[in-house]
């Protein structure tokens, strides 16, 4: 091999190690992006949802949540056989399930459900419900509403 195709053998090397090493950044930003971090699945670790007196309305569920990374979500909560009568626009009997979309907004830290599927059918079908959103220092996904009159937040842990 001459010396001018093993200088340009070794620049060639150089240029492909700059490309690889400039886009590590790109994808370790991805990595970390809040989408990227809710990608999974979550099972409940607990749901504060006080009624008007603010004690717990509800006893604690059993829950998973799933995000896809080509924006696909699930919902599942099953409240204690006590609460089989419980029912209202997200509960249908003690139970709790929707499917569909979703976006996140890292500016907001918002993520929006957008409901295709729910047991309430038509309650929630065609539905956006946007969600405040934050990780907590020991890797907890935090979800609150963002309605004013509803004052729940769920803490889920990755599987």
């Amino acid at each position: 091999m001459s010396g001018a195709r093993r200088r340009m053998g070794g620049c060639g090397i150089l240029l492909v190690a700059m490309v690889l090493g400039l886009s590590a950044p790109a994808q370790t930003a991805k990595k970390n992006s809040a989408r990227e971090k809710l990608i999974g699945a979550w099972h409940l670790v607990h749901i504060d949802a006080p009624g008007p007196d603010g004690k717990p309305a509800v006893p604690q569920p059993k829950g998973m949540l799933i995000y896809t990374s080509d924006g696909h979500m699930s919902v599942q909560l099953m409240y204690p056989q006590s609460t089989n009568t419980l029912s209202n626009e997200y509960v249908l009997s003690g139970y709790e399930a929707s499917f569909g979309g979703y976006d996140v907004d890292d500016a907001t830290h918002t993520v929006t459900h957008h409901v295709q599927g729910s047991i309430t059918r038509d309650l929630l079908v065609g539905k956006d419900l946007p969600r405040k959103f934050e990780f907590t220092a020991d890797g907890h996904l935090l979800i609150r509403s963002t309605r004013p009159d509803e004052h729940w937040s769920v803490m889920w842990a990755h599987y």
